[in-house]
């Protein structure tokens, strides 16, 4: 399974990927990337550094002064604010936005500059140009607003962390005296400067808490200040049903304040009914548009590099799915878990998703049904054949409520849907059907595969190209 997931075609997890590093840092034995893909279902609002600032002003937490802009004029206006210069930051959510460039050459997603004409300048490259990190992949994403900061006398930068950990039940508060780098380095490097203070859910994290691991940091006069700034950004966290908040970095300036300059915040999914406010701030820009389509859908997707369209019901099986498909020589082109009470609508908005990836050259539908009724999805398999003209080859395996029904409605479609009872050689089938369909177009042939009249003898126990 790891092999299998390590093919993720791109980052568009990114939102994950300061929890991700935070617990691996926790835990260092752990295979983190191994339990993402296994909590697919749950979905991360990640939202922009301008929109943690102005949730963190609420809290009456220390920020910069800031403003954001998404066009030529809006930029030219916002720089006015700042006669001295700025700190101008592309508005694109992912990490090492500093160290990545631009489509357009431009190197670099945060500048500090020195007027407002080259805030303006450099804010209007910025704009519509794609930004490409080590976290975006190679299409990077689109720079749709940009963020003018006021520059401030940093005496000192701290790093500072609240998470969700399993491994202690509970939020994780995680400070460094070395902020402003990457604290994986950190981690690797100098682990003694990250200081770890687990939370009771019960009793909550104190003053006296905050102020020992101000103390800790060795923030001496400032530490008072500090303390209560971070009870704020913890009760923000809890409040907002935050998976995790990293601040690097956080800054002592020169008058002695504490002041939180950048800001990386993730949200829990499942509260979003408590939360709508928050969660409107959701940009389905800087996500993979496939991931868009799936969330409308209410479908758990995730896209792979290889050539077998899944669609399964339950992570479980979808796992098993994706590895019988290895273990018969294939490569799955997805994840995709329909749930348990899919309706036919869903099952086709899942088709569409599946087709949508041009490698895909079969489709292997494997539903077990208990409480999801079989002839619901054999009833949406058709209703896809039909709406989307399919040319795709689709393999379906079927067992439990109702499956009789659901094969007599797949046996009198008009489409040619290759119906198999034995997971097992449901597998084989949908592998060595790929393995044709890509040779044929390595030849620039086309081919149509439809089960045979040898295909009943294949199923007692003949080879699977005679059957097909």
């Amino acid at each position: 399974r790891i092999l299998t997931m390590a093919t993720s075609r791109a980052a568009w997890g990114t939102g994950r990927a300061v929890g991700s590093t935070l617990h691996a840092m926790m835990k260092p034995t752990a295979v983190r990337q191994v339990g993402a893909v296994g909590a697919a279902p749950v979905r991360w609002l990640n939202i922009h550094e301008f929109q943690a600032h102005g949730l963190m002003k609420k809290y009456g937490i220390n920020t910069p002064t800031s403003t954001v802009a998404d066009s030529a004029e809006s930029v030219t206006a916002a720089a006015g604010q700042f006669p001295d210069g700025c700190v101008v930051k592309a508005q694109v959510l992912a990490g090492g936005r500093g160290k990545g460039h631009f489509d357009n050459g431009l190197q670099g997603g945060v500048h500090v500059v020195g007027s407002p004409d080259e805030a303006c300048e450099l804010a209007k490259k910025m704009l519509g140009a794609r930004l490409i990190t080590k976290q975006t992949g190679d299409d990077g994403r689109p720079c749709n607003k940009v963020m003018l900061v006021e520059k401030v006398n940093i005496e000192k930068e701290f790093y500072l962390a609240i998470l969700m950990d399993r491994t202690h039940n509970g939020p994780v508060v995680l400070a460094s005296t070395e902020g402003g780098m990457d604290i994986e380095t950190v981690a690797a490097t100098n682990p003694d400067a990250i200081v770890t203070h687990p939370v009771s859910l019960a009793d909550g994290f104190t003053l006296d808490d905050a102020l020992g691991l101000a103390n800790k940091l060795g923030l001496g006069d400032s530490a008072q200040e500090a303390a209560e700034q971070i009870v704020k950004l913890y009760n923000l966290f809890i409040e907002n049903d935050a998976t995790s908040i990293e601040i690097n970095p956080l800054g002592l300036l020169a008058d002695g304040k504490m002041c939180f300059l950048d800001a990386k915040f993730n949200f829990d999914d499942n509260a979003q009914y408590r939360n709508k406010e928050l969660f409107e701030m959701r940009d389905s820009s800087q996500e993979n548009p496939l991931d868009v389509v799936a969330h409308e859908a209410d479908l758990n997707y995730i896209g792979l590099d290889g050539s077998i369209g899944c669609l399964v019901n339950g992570a479980g099986l979808a796992m098993a799915t994706m590895d019988i498909i290895k273990l018969h020589g294939g490569t799955p082109a997805n994840f995709l878990d329909v749930g348990g009470g899919a309706t036919t609508e869903q099952v086709q908005a899942a088709f569409e998703l599946i087709t949508s990836d041009p490698e895909v050259n079969c489709i292997f539908v494997n539903i077990f049904g208990g409480i999801m009724r079989c002839d619901v999805i054999a009833a949406g398999v058709i209703a896809a054949a039909r709406n989307l003209q399919l040319e795709i080859p689709v393999v379906v395996r079927l067992k439990g409520t109702r499956v009789e029904e659901a094969k007599v409605l797949l046996a009198n479609s008009d489409f040619d849907l290759i119906s198999i009872d034995d997971l097992d050689a449901a597998a084989g089938v949908a592998v060595n059907i790929s393995k044709i369909r890509e040779l044929a177009k390595s030849a620039g042939l086309d081919v149509k595969v439809r089960p045979s009249t040898e295909f009943a003898k294949w199923l007692d126990g003949h080879e699977i190209l005679t059957g097909l």
